[in-house]
């Protein structure tokens, strides 16, 4: 079993789908890296040798991934919220941060719907 940057990866996927499963590396930041181990795209995780894996390894750990990245971007949302801006300000109430609607949708965001009770109309008498 392949371990790079403390991630197990899947042993039965292709290497360009399995390097993705680290954070920080996407499609082409994993085809960029086995390009330069000199590894073919084809070729699944659990057929590459000690060779091959320390050749990605060595090119990864140039990389900001995981824990190092996960704590940057921690980083930066905490100097929004701080600096109290636009952005800052929407992180901090949980609503959606880059411009989408909001009298419906971003449910994601605001999640589950509470619901508010109508007030009733007073009757004249």
């Amino acid at each position: 079993m392949a371990r790079i940057a403390g991630i197990d990866l899947p042993k039965h996927k292709r290497g360009v789908i399995g390097l993705t499963y680290i954070f920080g590396i996407g499609d082409s930041t994993a085809e960029r890296i086995l390009n330069e181990a000199g590894i073919d795209h084809s070729i699944k995780v659990e057929e590459w040798n000690d060779d091959q894996l320390n050749k990605i390894r060595t090119i990864i750990n140039e990389l900001k991934v995981e824990g190092a990245l996960r704590s940057e971007v921690q980083l930066n949302i905490k100097r929004l919220v701080d600096i109290n801006c636009y952005r800052g300000m929407r992180h901090r109430n949980g609503l959606p941060v880059r411009g989408q609607r909001t009298k419906t949708n971003t449910r994601t965001r605001k999640g589950k719907r509470k619901t508010v009770a109508n007030k009733k109309k007073a009757t004249k008498m």
